[in-house]
């Protein structure tokens, strides 16, 4: 009867780190799977750029400069081999030449009313939704994943599984300020 009772305490352990064990594979592969929609999000900005890119030219031509930049943070983004970290990097510098751009599309009226222009701005705002809040997934996913490698009793098992803990995505630099409205 003794080796019964402790037959059954052994399975219902080994069902508990199994049970474990999968949770944290479960949420491990969802923490990828929102680094990789950032990944996509990030791809498809990037390859609206050069109809972007060509609409301006046309109209913007001493704009040479920003328009080297978006090209260049338009192919660190594309790059395969390129971490998430990185990926991420130069998204925030694309956007900051992006925002330059905009602005300095003010200065052209027949850019401002070209339609072709006025869709892809439309079209890469929707764009910068979507990354935004696949960023703010993929820390979701990250914050509920590093708990399940804290608290007990997972974190028993997630030290055998090689587990690491994942980063959050900050913010870029300088975005946590305040901007200062001057009228």
């Amino acid at each position: 009867m003794t080796w019964i009772i402790l037959g059954v305490i052994l399975i219902i352990i080994i069902l508990m780190i199994v049970v474990l064990y999968n949770g944290i594979v479960s949420q491990r592969n969802l923490v990828d799977e929102a680094a990789s929609q950032i990944d996509v999000q990030l791809q498809r900005r990037a390859d609206l750029l050069p109809n972007l890119l060509e609409t301006v030219k046309g109209y913007a031509k001493h704009e040479r400069e920003t328009l080297a930049t978006v090209t260049q943070m338009r192919a660190a983004i594309s790059d395969p081999s390129a971490s998430l970290s990185d990926k991420v990097k130069a998204d925030n510098q694309l956007t900051g030449a992006l925002n330059h751009l905009f602005a300095v599309s003010e200065n052209y009226p027949d850019l401002k009313a070209n339609q072709n222009f006025l869709s892809l701005q439309e079209e890469l705002t929707n764009t910068e939704n979507k990354v935004a809040f696949s960023r703010q997934n993929y820390n979701s996913n990250v914050m509920t994943y590093n708990n399940k490698l804290q608290t007990f009793p997972s974190n028993l098992v997630s030290k055998f599984g090689n587990f690491p803990v994942r980063d959050y995505l900050e913010a870029p630099e300088g975005s946590k300020e305040v901007p200062k409205m001057k009228f």
